[in-house]
């Protein structure tokens, strides 16, 4: 994922003064190589959440034949034309139909089938008459009893007139026989597979929910469930960020608390690169002696860590592992705010671009803030807030701290401060990053 600027090339800076990047330069170059991954064949149910690569079309109609709406009789109208409660019609049943039914009784003059819902309309019948409608074809008067199975020369009396194609579904009175049923670039959930396995389709050409694979470092780290002891804390960065990806529309995969060790963190990012995509790593990414992220990425070629104007998230790593053709790979700071914030920044657009989503980035309004604020100088800053679009404002939620996930967990928004404004009184319009799908 080599992007289009050189962090070595003009402008770099001196290593006692790296250049520090605008966070508009560094989505340009995490989206430059990012591309939607290849369409492939997959069976209805493991195509669920995918994009349809392609438009399909309906091979036959549907329903493919006229059938019954209602459990009842069906029949031919003029023979109900003058029936009541008290003057029934009195028609003669010619057999059952049953749903699936293949050898059909044909309905003529005085005569009716009894008939299920869905099972095919018999030759010579114009409708269906509800069993509420008739006497159930028992001669109790009970209409609203289960129909049972009648003699050899049964009668039925209708107690009301029925109009033509009265309960019956037409033969392509959904979808007709070369119609587009679904257009390329749609989502596929449960309706949508529904309407596929209804018109016949066993499998669909769909773009991939790409497979994210996430992986937090740490010695520290311990996972929940587990008691934390001193020095210790529980690992939330794997959890947040799969469950981010999973929202974006990724298979994600979480691989939590890999120890700040060099030979470990190489063996588990070969043994994970079999099912990735796209690998997203948390922590390691600063100054620190430890940062072990650093180290090993810096063995594989085309793998960058930069500086950002923008606060929580300043340090950011990006490229591929394996080559120019490799996995992608996109390396987050560990502190837990800046951890969610940096993948909804720069993460989330490139699952997005890989769905081949139009929607790549979340969306932005303009609010006023209810309260001041500050931001350092230089630095787009990042607050958690609440929107009401009832009155177009937005609240600040908790501090500036990047460890405060409380805050975080109330927040459905950004509230970002541009990097040449240091303070904004109360009232101020701000632009708002919604959170909420």
């Amino acid at each position: 994922m080599t992007g289009k600027h050189d962090p070595c090339g003009e402008g770099a800076g001196s290593p006692a003064s790296p250049r520090l990047w605008s966070v508009d330069e560094h989505l340009a170059d995490v989206l430059f190589a990012a591309t939607p991954l290849p369409p492939i064949e997959l069976k209805l149910l493991d195509a669920q959440g995918c994009r349809l690569a392609e438009d399909v079309r309906a091979g036959a109609d549907l329903p493919p034949f006229d059938n019954s709406s209602m459990d009842g009789y069906a029949l031919r109208t003029a023979d109900t034309v003058r029936a009541t409660e008290q003057y029934p019609s009195v028609l003669a049943v010619v057999g059952d139909i049953a749903a699936g039914a293949g050898d059909l009784p044909k309905v003529g003059p005085g005569q009716a089938a009894r008939i299920m819902t869905g099972a095919p309309v018999p030759p010579g019948a114009e409708a269906v008459a509800p069993v509420e409608w008739t006497d159930g074809g028992t001669g109790t008067g009970r209409a609203a009893e289960a129909m049972g199975g009648g003699d050899e020369g049964a009668e039925v009396r209708v107690l009301r007139p029925v109009s033509e194609g009265a309960f019956i579904r037409r033969r392509g009175s959904d979808v007709t026989a070369g119609d587009t049923v679904l257009e390329a670039g749609t989502v596929l959930g449960p309706t949508q597979l529904g309407l596929l396995a209804a018109i016949g389709r066993a499998t669909v050409r769909v773009r991939p929910r790409p497979r994210v694979v996430v992986l937090s470092t740490g010695s520290e780290l311990v996972q929940p469930g587990e008691q934390a002891g001193p020095g210790r804390i529980h690992d939330s960065n794997s959890f947040t960020l799969t469950a981010a990806a999973i929202a974006a529309g990724a298979v994600a995969y979480r691989v939590g608390g890999v120890p700040d060790e060099a030979s470990t963190l190489r063996a588990v990012l070969e043994d994970q690169l079999g099912r990735a995509d796209l690998i997203v790593t948390s922590g390691g990414v600063s100054v620190g002696a430890y940062d072990v992220v650093k180290e090993v990425f810096a063995d594989y070629a085309g793998v960058d860590f930069r500086r950002l104007r923008m606060q929580p998230g300043k340090p950011q790593g990006y490229g591929r592992i394996g080559g120019e053709r490799g996995v992608p790979l996109l390396a987050l700071p560990g502190n837990p705010v800046s951890a969610y914030i940096s993948f909804e920044l720069f993460v989330r657009p490139v699952i997005r671009t890989m769905l081949g989503a139009p929607d790549v980035h979340r969306p932005v309004v303009r609010a006023a803030t209810t309260a001041a604020l500050r931001s350092p100088a230089g630095r787009r800053q990042f607050l958690r807030g609440r929107y009401r679009p009832a009155d177009g404002t937005v609240s600040p939620v908790g501090g500036e701290g990047s460890h405060l996930v409380g805050a975080l967990a109330q927040a459905d928004c950004l509230i970002t401060v541009p990097e040449d404004t240091t303070a904004l009184p109360a009232g101020s319009p701000v632009d708002v990053v919604l959170l909420t799908d």
